[in-house]
């Protein structure tokens, strides 16, 4: 017996635009769940929405709710997902038991961004993308979103990793990985709260035509269906004090170190105590980074809907 195809619900709005080819960007929901408290958590999910529409775009925020995978959220969804407690944190390795099992819960990035390729979407905004985490070579913590965009081919526009990852070993594992990485009008690697994390990229566009003329030859080679990375700084008026981000993180490190704050607890321990040591002006640069993110990937995706591959 042959199972049916992937069940996604679709929004009629998204379905509708990819059907006529119109701008789609896809959008994930961890930010909303576990990323911000509430209520910020709605009034940011609605913003970033309305910041794909502004640029021309139909917006697809992806989850999964009681057992569907959505591809696009209404008004109480969207509100669901920011108010239920016992909404989960799904990754791609989660995605099977919580179809199974009629969960509910939120996309990481890797979720999110092969949800939205099966759903023939191309372009995706997020803030940071997981990475190698730092203790790599005693540990082996590795996000499980680099491996996933290895085989899905996607365009993520991001403001680079988190910086409280190994970032030369996630740029080494990119390249091993053979994920393209486009710095945008940057030759400098994002530092996710700051604009830069010091470390170089190969490559560096300037407009949307330019990310689209990539995608367009990733098609036309064929071979390895990778994802492509836009990295898109925060701007300089906008990022984390350096200093104080240097000294914070030091801090943060060694108190997770302590806390025995480890695996998938590492990460939201760090990014919260980054939040309160830094007066919340952590969370501010990383909502600056997600806008900016979301404005380029509407750009993005209508120029790649005016000429696809």
């Amino acid at each position: 017996m042959t199972d049916s195809p992937l069940p996604l619900l679709l929004a009629a709005e998204v379905r509708e635009a990819l059907a006529h080819r119109r701008p789609v960007v896809a959008l994930e929901s961890t930010i909303i769940s576990h990323g911000l408290p509430r209520p910020r958590n709605l009034a940011v999910a609605q913003e970033l929405e309305a910041l794909v529409r502004a640029g021309g775009a139909v917006p697809a925020t992806v989850a999964v709710l009681d057992g569907v995978a959505h591809v696009g959220l209404g008004k109480a969804e969207l509100e669901r997902i920011a108010d239920d407690p016992a909404v989960r944190k799904l990754s791609f390795r989660d995605l099977a038991p919580a179809l199974a099992t009629g969960a509910s819960g939120a996309t990481t990035v890797s979720a999110t961004a092969f949800l939205a390729a099966r759903a023939g979407i191309r372009v995706f905004a997020t803030g940071g993308l997981g990475g190698v985490h730092r203790g790599w070579a005693t540990t082996l913590d590795e996000s499980a979103d680099l491996p996933l965009l290895a085989r899905t081919r996607i365009t993520v526009v991001c403001a680079g990793v988190k910086s409280i990852l190994d970032v030369p070993a996630t740029l080494e594992r990119l390249e091993t990985l053979g994920i393209t990485v486009l710095g945008y009008r940057t030759d400098s690697f994002p530092g996710f709260y700051l604009t830069s994390s010091g470390h170089p990229v190969d490559w560096t566009v300037t407009d949307p035509a330019e990310v689209v003329a990539v995608m367009r030859q990733q098609d036309r080679l064929g071979g390895l269906s990778s994802a492509l990375l836009v990295t898109n700084p925060v701007p300089p008026e906008q990022q984390l004090d350096q200093a104080l981000h240097d000294r914070v993180l030091a801090e943060a490190l060694a108190a997770a170190e302590a806390a025995g704050a480890t695996g998938q607890a590492a990460t939201p321990f760090l990014l919260g105590y980054l939040t309160e040591h830094t007066a919340g002006a952590s969370l501010e640069a990383n909502l600056a980074a997600v806008r900016g993110n979301v404005r380029l990937g509407a750009e993005i995706a209508t120029a790649w809907a005016e000429h696809p591959a």
